[in-house]
């Protein structure tokens, strides 16, 4: 005999469902989730697969493996609680029909309730007794008849522990409490009070108000559950989740018991009615709050983490896809005072070239020894960039290197002037001590290997910030208080996107940065560098077939986002896919010229006609992006370089004062507004309500990471550490 089949995903209503979800059509929806379910990567289908899905974007495509991700969750966990009740003997028809319709997960728990596994409770003492079928009684609310103490003798057992009427029906009430507490109806209408008129309140615990003086604006807060910030929920979990605070729900307790025991206790003309009401007091307090209330909180978590990784992914975005210095002999320096300031040279191609230490701040103030050293080191490998870490002792170190490079660009003036930049070191001691810096540079102190990150930093943030983990980079809400597994899942799908967006030089990348492109993965980009080193420089894309463990899939899913610069086809360094050259080839050859003079001829390109070249295998969005990226082939889509100028009278906290208009970097954004380097060792705040002269919804809008703005103080708190300004009329 067949055991019974309990398969709960149905594609179909899963592709209306979250085609409405989304706002896309279904066509569009079931071609993207057949997509994702055939091993398609969000880039590829996003670049290469627009016929297919009618143009989703990127972001649309995210919501769309995002939804079909929690429906494969819901339908496992369908199938497990089916297993589980029928194994108990107790699916029925229709409860069966009503689990496999679920489209709520908290529903679908509810619905499990009754039939899961429970420590034991007072109403399984109470059935223990036998005084199941006295609680079945009560739950009719009928007469009792003949009398109350005729129906309740039989249940008076004292050996059993239950020695009276009170002790029977106590127990009786306890049983009716838990049905009524697992009753899916009474369940959703509570959540549903709790949503609309709930209000979360955190309060200090006993003792505690000594400990936890940053979270002393919650020590007795309140607000709507409807309304809460991610931020302020978050900052009170956090919070509990160290011992300082409780965080709990608060009803109008008299408005929903009035309407709760309307709901259970049905019969005024029931002898027990006042019982009744009780038990449904009880149930209440004992039962359907502390349930209610971890659904709720659970639910506002669950949504204050996806705005906060929200926020991280959007930061972390504008920080991968700053813009690049570029290929320029670059000098990294990381500061310090006691051990003097790490030095290091790499040239054009990041790689590296030398190293030294100089010690131009205190202790040892030795300001000669390190002009004449820094002076040397450009001189003999012509440095066209010096990076600065934003650490410890950066501002002495700044201006140091300012008034070397005052009197260097003076004296060298028919050369283009040395820029200096400072750059954020978040995270770079971490790489610096990892296993992959380590492989990079077994031969190098840490400390070297410091200053390398930071010179590489400025030549291309992108390549060298996926060589950290996401989380270390400093660019947060609450990073550490957030689900752990979607903050990595969202934060690594971040990079991917901003990786192939960019594109990669296969016979220049790590395996650091090769691992993000679509399809390939930590261990493949190994090989792909391992098969680098032993074979030389890759001369064609088709070439990265040798590798092994390559195969034709994730040929498809990488190929046009690796580039091979100066290789055998002139299409190899550009976006354009070799499923998709023979239609170049076909363009070259109405224009008769060869395929390679087409490249990166503008001119040539705007003669055709992209309705000429469209295919049943190759439609007009294909079409057109190929001649986009022939007319400007290789494109980096990021900004173009520019220096922040830090004032020069500036170098501490207590040199702001009120009305100064400074300019800065944008380092962090959040819910309630933006975080600027001023050049203080103390990032200032930018309230959201000093974003703009307009309202502004979300600081977003307004500034991205890395932003260079002009701002001015209104206010420093120098024993606090905290700086408030303005980008009104600055």
């Amino acid at each position: 005999m067949n055991s019974p089949s309990f398969e709960c995903f149905d594609l179909a209503q899963t592709v209306r469902s979250i085609a409405t979800a989304v706002g896309v059509g279904e066509q569009q929806a079931r071609a993207a989730i057949e997509l994702l379910e055939d091993g398609n990567t969000l880039p590829f289908i996003a670049r290469y697969r627009k016929e297919a899905t009618k143009g989703l974007d990127e972001t649309q495509l995210r919501l769309i493996e995002d939804a079909l991700a929690k429906a494969h969750e819901l339908a496992k966990r369908k199938t497990t609680i089916l297993k589980t009740i029928d194994q108990l003997g107790l699916l029925t028809p229709a409860l069966r029909q009503q689990i496999e319709q679920c489209d709520d997960k908290i529903v679908l728990e509810d619905l499990y309730l009754p039939y899961k596994p429970k420590r034991r409770t007072r109403a399984a003492m109470a059935r223990e007794r036998g005084l199941q079928p006295l609680a079945d009684l009560l739950q009719k609310q009928q007469p009792l008849r003949p009398s109350r103490t005729e129906v309740i003798r039989p249940f008076i057992n004292p050996e059993n522990e239950v020695p009276d009427e009170e002790a029977a029906l106590a127990g009786a009430c306890d049983i009716l409490a838990e049905q009524w507490a697992e009753n899916v109806q009474t369940r959703s209408w509570l959540n549903e009070q709790s949503q609309r008129f709930g209000r979360i309140h955190s309060q200090v615990k006993r003792g505690k108000q000594d400990e936890g003086e940053k979270y002393e604006m919650y020590f007795d807060h309140e607000e709507a559950a409807s309304r809460i910030p991610s931020h302020r929920l978050l900052a009170m979990k956090r919070g509990e989740a160290e011992g300082l605070l409780k965080v709990s729900l608060k009803l109008d307790e008299e408005i929903v018991l009035r309407k709760l025991k309307s709901r259970l206790s049905l019969n005024h003309q029931f002898e027990l009615h006042s019982l009744m009401e009780q038990t449904a007091e009880d149930c209440y307090q004992r039962l359907l709050l502390p349930a209610a209330e971890s659904t709720l909180l659970q639910e506002r978590k669950e949504k204050a983490d996806e705005e906060a990784i929200q926020v991280f992914s959007q930061n972390l975005r504008e920080l991968l896809l700053a813009a690049p210095a570029g290929p320029k002999v670059t000098m990294g320096i990381d500061p310090g005072f006691r051990t003097g300031c790490k030095v290091a040279i790499v040239d054009g191609t990041g790689k590296y070239l030398e190293s030294t230490a100089i010690y131009p701040t205190p202790p040892r103030n030795d300001i000669d020894g390190a002009t004449k050293t820094l002076k040397q080191l450009m001189e003999r490998h012509q440095v066209e960039l010096i990076a600065i870490g934003n650490g410890t002792a950066s501002r002495e170190t700044d201006a140091f290197v300012t008034a070397l490079l005052n009197d260097w660009n003076s004296q060298h003036q028919d050369q283009p002037p040395v820029l200096k930049v400072v750059v954020s070191e978040s995270g770079a001691s971490i790489y610096s001590a990892s296993e992959l810096a380590a492989r990079e540079y077994p031969d190098l102190d840490v400390t070297v290997r410091g200053a390398i990150c930071i010179a590489h930093r400025l030549q291309d943030p992108l390549a060298e910030l996926v060589k950290i983990d996401p989380k270390s980079i400093g660019v947060g809400q609450y990073q550490h208080d957030v689900n752990q597994s979607q903050l990595r899942h969202g934060l690594d799908r971040e990079v991917q996107s901003c990786v192939n967006m960019v594109g990669v030089d296969v016979n220049m990348a790590s395996s650091s940065l090769l691992a993000h492109v679509a399809g390939i993965g930590p261990k493949l980009a190994e090989k792909i560098v391992e098969h680098r080193d032993d074979q030389g420089r890759y001369a064609s894309r088709a070439a990265l077939m040798k590798v092994p463990k390559l195969g034709k899939k994730v040929f498809e899913q990488a190929a046009g986002f690796l580039r091979i610069r100066d290789g055998k086809h002139p299409l190899d360094n550009s976006a354009v896919h070799p499923e998709s050259y023979h239609i170049v080839e076909t363009m070259a050859a109405q224009l008769g010229v060869e395929t390679r003079q087409l490249v990166g001829n503008e001119s040539l390109v705007s003669k055709l006609k992209a309705e000429e070249f469209v295919t049943p295998e190759c439609g007009l969005p294909t079409v057109v992006d190929i001649l986009a990226e022939l007319a400007k082939p290789g494109r980096d889509p990021r900004s173009e370089f520019k220096v922040a100028q830090f004032s020069e009278n500036v170098n501490e906290i207590t040199d702001l004062k009120p009305g100064m208009i400074l300019e800065g970097v944008i380092t962090n954004v959040t819910k309630f507004g933006a975080f600027i380097d001023l050049g203080v060792h103390q990032d200032g705040l930018i309230h959201i309500s000093e974003l703009a002269d307009r309202y502004v919804s979300s600081p977003s809008e307004v500034v991205s990471l890395g932003d260079i703005v002009r701002v001015k103080v209104l206010e420093v708190d120098v024993q606090r550490k905290r700086i408030a300004v303005s980008r009104k009329q600055a």
